[in-house]
């Protein structure tokens, strides 16, 4: 009886979580800050999904663009927009909402968990993508048409997403294998994996050995890659002899290395660490320059700093008018 009893309490945790869901709590509990965080994420969410939908916009329009390091770059604006629109129209709906709740099934098993994992690790291998498109484009100009043809970009591209699939969905299948007893309130904006797993009452050793491990594998793959790929062309671009060619080299390359810097030092400072370390407010502060900042900001750090863009940019402002 006494197994029973046992049981059945086990099964009512179980499905406290399954039943009523999750609370999150948001960037803050203050209630005169909920009205003008909305506002400002609101400006920020509209700028990103209009900014990077001009750079998609601008690379079809003009055929000048229809190269492999634009069609990466086309690639990122979708999978930031995409990465955005996952997470930020529910931080909005929460920030006016008394309840701020999200159903078990729409925090974890089929949308936001999953579909935010795969955004973020189809971003690292595009930004790897694209390192490798200017390693070839500069070390290897000889070769470059035939290696970066566009079937193997598309085939590039098209990897990315099937591995970022394939990683999200065995986060996806051990998270929903947990138990959540109360209580229920995740001390994040959206449902991230660290969060979630601090309220598990299950056993996440596993989880937490997937995430540190094969996590780290697909965050540092694309990472070291790059790193080593910068490393053969900066070797290249010391042999050019004039400082003009130096520059010239260098530029094609600064708008990618900014968005490398800030992608990869706010993602490795959250994800690439024992669980131990977590911190509610430092992670939600830099969870929130990754997933909402650096997505805004990308449009602006491709087009300001490319002359190839400003000029297709101004051609398409003057076929509108």
């Amino acid at each position: 009886r006494e197994l029973r009893r046992t049981h059945t309490h086990d099964m009512e945790t179980k499905n406290y979580s399954s039943d009523s869901g999750f609370i999150l709590l948001g960037l803050s509990s203050s209630p005169q800050l909920q009205k003008p965080l909305f506002a400002i994420f609101l400006i920020m969410y509209l700028v990103t999904v209009m900014g990077n939908l001009l750079i998609i916009l601008v690379i079809h329009s003009d055929s000048r663009l229809h190269t492999p390091m634009y069609f990466f770059l086309s690639n990122l604006s979708f999978t930031d927009i995409c990465f955005t629109t996952v997470i930020v129209p529910k931080m909005l709906a929460n920030l006016l909402s008394e309840t701020k709740a999200i159903s078990f099934v729409g925090c974890l098993c089929l949308t936001q968990m999953y579909f935010f994992v795969t955004c973020a690790i189809t971003d690292s291998f595009l930004l790897a993508a694209m390192a490798i498109d200017r390693y070839m484009a500069i070390c290897n100009p000889l070769h470059y048409t035939m290696t970066m043809s566009p079937q193997r970009c598309l085939l590039l591209v098209m990897a990315s997403w099937v591995l970022s699939h394939l990683h999200s969905l065995t986060h996806t299948i051990l998270m929903a294998r947990l138990t959540f007893c109360g209580p229920n309130v995740i001390h994040h904006f959206f449902c991230d994996i660290q969060p979630l797993l601090t309220l598990s009452c299950s056993d996440t050793s596993v989880n937490e050995l997937l995430a540190f491990t094969e996590g780290s594998f697909v965050i540092m793959s694309p990472f070291i890659l790059i790193i080593v790929s910068y490393v053969f062309i900066t070797r290249a671009v010391l042999r050019v002899p004039s400082g003009r060619g130096r520059y010239k080299v260098f530029s094609t390359c600064g708008s990618h290395l900014t968005v490398v810097a800030l992608f990869y030092g706010t993602a490795i400072s959250v994800y690439i660490r024992p669980s131990s370390t977590y911190s509610v407010t430092k992670d939600s502060v830099v969870t929130v320059i990754y997933t909402v900042v650096i997505p805004m900001l990308n449009p602006f750090i491709y087009s300001l700093r490319n002359k190839d863009m400003k000029r297709a940019l101004r051609k398409l402002t003057r076929r509108k008018e």
